[in-house]
């Protein structure tokens, strides 16, 4: 007989923290693929930048062939592979899963990351080389305050603040919280 150490009640918990996760990548990941569809599809990347919410946002499409903020360019390759490593590892996880706050943060950034990976494999140059569209500039177009994003950058970005506070905060992956020892001062 096989047993294990989790109680039987944690597992309906569990399994509802999975479904957290798995909704939110979803969410994400639709998100990011459908707006680029539609920014791909209307706004070309000759097109001058499209000023909304009072400058605060421009549209504005480009091309990114490597990381967050154009770092890593010529390695367009390897940050794929980075990607899908860390997909993987979110993945096996979140079987672990029982916060709800880590639930959100992995499934922001495995949606984000899975996103751009889509760019990466159906996007010109070719499998795995694509480059990824990127068209939201914030503050002035033309990334000339802020490096031009999309919406899988900004999952991943968000979804990794909420894992450092969380960190911080000492919430496990269980939900449990971490107590640091005191020092004794004697």
């Amino acid at each position: 007989m096989v047993t294990s150490d989790v109680p039987a009640a944690a597992t309906p918990v569990r399994r509802r923290r999975i479904v957290l996760f798995a909704a939110v990548a979803v969410l994400v990941l639709g998100l990011d693929v459908a707006s680029k569809i539609v920014v791909v599809a209307q706004l070309p990347p000759t097109h001058r930048p499209v000023r909304i919410l009072g400058g605060v946002l421009y549209l504005q499409q480009t091309r990114n062939s490597g990381a967050a903020f154009s770092l890593g360019t010529g390695f367009t390759v390897i940050l794929t592979a980075v990607a899908v490593i860390v997909a993987v590892v979110i993945i096996r996880t979140a079987k672990r899963l029982r916060s709800v706050g880590w639930a959100i943060a992995f499934g922001l950034i495995l949606g984000g990351a899975v996103g751009n990976l889509v760019d990466r494999f159906f996007r010109d140059p070719g499998i795995g080389r694509g480059h990824v569209v990127d068209w939201l500039s914030a503050f002035a177009p033309d990334a000339q305050r802020w490096p031009i994003f999309n919406l899988a950058d900004s999952g991943i970005v968000v979804g990794a603040v909420l894992a450092g506070v969380l960190a911080l905060a000492g919430v496990e992956f269980d939900g449990r919280r971490h107590v640091r020892a005191e020092r004794d001062e004697a």
